[in-house]
């Protein structure tokens, strides 16, 4: 009798190591998952690792307007770049990272902090692949070609013009010069990084025809891959599905 009280005993122990055991594993995985939304929140980061190869593959999110030093309306979509780099950083430095994919659908914003980021990603040794949703503009141009391979959406829009300053500028030829010195850099980063010529990006970006009261080109789906900016015309499964193909392809190298 005392056996089978004590068998009962030890097997209700068990079970009560056992509930408790799954409702820390439930209560870790659910702690995760809300770290998980926080960070698509607030960094619009998050960790894809539930395809079929699991393989781990890191979203980047450049939304609304790229920020610079100084902080922007409240609200105003924004992806400030002193979050986007050290996590780059971090990316880097992680083995367990397989690739990147990155979605854009960014008006522009801070030249510097959008090549600082463009330039981040460009020297990463994992694939990257990035996609381009509804639009992707001004500075947004060097950010959608600085991945391994770049995709455009059919009705996504590229739009390559002259930097402009905002505030009061100096009318002095010193002036003149920077901006095309900051014209220079991003002319020499899309042709580096992309199938166009320098000169070809130049004449696109300060072509008089198209906009009215602006300078500049829109090219709309089909036109950036014909002019040799964006790699191919897809979504969200071709893009994956480079970004997959390449991650392997590495794996075997």
């Amino acid at each position: 009798m005392n056996n089978s009280h004590n068998r009962d005993s030890k097997q209700e122990t068990l079970s009560n190591v056992d509930n408790h055991a799954g409702t820390e594993r439930k209560k870790e995985e659910k702690d995760l998952e809300q770290k998980e939304n926080e960070k698509l929140e607030e960094y619009g980061q998050l960790t894809l690792e539930n395809n079929q190869g699991k393989r781990k593959i890191h979203l980047l999110s450049i939304i609304g307007e790229v920020e610079g030093h100084e902080n922007l309306s409240g609200n105003a979509k924004t992806t400030k770049y002193d979050h986007v780099l050290p996590k780059l950083a971090a990316l880097e430095d992680d083995d367990s990272v397989d690739g990147m994919l990155v979605l854009l659908n960014t008006s522009g914003g801070d030249v510097d902090a959008g090549l600082a980021i463009a330039e981040m990603i460009a020297s990463l040794s994992m694939p990257t692949v990035s996609l381009v949703l509804g639009g992707s503009h001004s500075i947004g141009v060097p950010l959608a070609v600085s991945t391994d391979y770049s995709f455009i959406v059919p009705t996504g829009t590229m739009m390559i013009h002259p930097v402009r300053m905002n505030g009061m500028v100096i009318g002095a030829a010193q002036t003149y010069e920077y901006f095309n010195m900051i014209q220079d850099r991003i002319l020499r980063f899309i042709s580096a990084h992309s199938r166009m010529e320098y000169d070809q990006v130049k004449t696109l970006m300060h072509n008089t025809k198209m906009l009215t009261r602006d300078l500049g080109t829109v090219l709309v789906g089909a036109q950036a891959v014909e002019e040799g900016l964006i790699d191919e015309v897809g979504g969200i499964r071709e893009a994956l599905r480079k970004l997959y193909q390449q991650i392997d392809g590495q794996k075997k190298d």
